[in-house]
């Protein structure tokens, strides 16, 4: 099996080893580590070994590296689950908590009724103290 090494330019490890080391996420970061290890010669699976990735991820994530540099490493927007209630969700919040304030299971059944929307009473419940460090600030 033939192994692809990548060669780097300085700006280009420079930009690796600090994105490796500051990375603002794990996920970064490691995907930093699996293009510095590929450009040290090790295999896909070796690298996959060390970053716990697959080796289909790290050839991936190198691929992306080498199209779009540095900045195709990050997690790009829109990926994940998206939010069940947002700030949009605020004013109908408010309204459901000023009808009913001693009790967060009716607020949020009322919040549900308007709203057409489910959640947990756990992420009522975040979302209201969200709110309440918003209006701390």
């Amino acid at each position: 099996m033939k192994i692809k090494i990548l060669t780097l330019s300085e700006s280009e490890l420079n930009s690796l080893t600090q994105g490796f080391r500051l990375g603002e996420s794990h996920c970064f970061r490691m995907r930093c580590r699996a293009v510095l290890l590929k450009s040290e010669g090790l295999s896909s699976i070796q690298v996959g070994e060390q970053t716990q990735m697959t080796a289909q991820s790290v050839n991936g994530w190198v691929k992306r590296f080498e199209s779009e540099g540095i900045k195709g490493l990050h997690t790009r927007p829109g990926q994940g689950r998206k939010p069940i209630m947002n700030c949009s969700d605020e004013e109908a919040v408010r309204r459901a908590i000023e009808s009913d304030r001693q009790s967060v299971r009716l607020a949020k059944e009322a919040w549900q009724n308007s709203s057409g929307k489910k959640a947990s009473e756990l992420t009522f419940r975040r979302f209201l103290s969200a709110l309440a460090q918003d209006i701390d600030v």
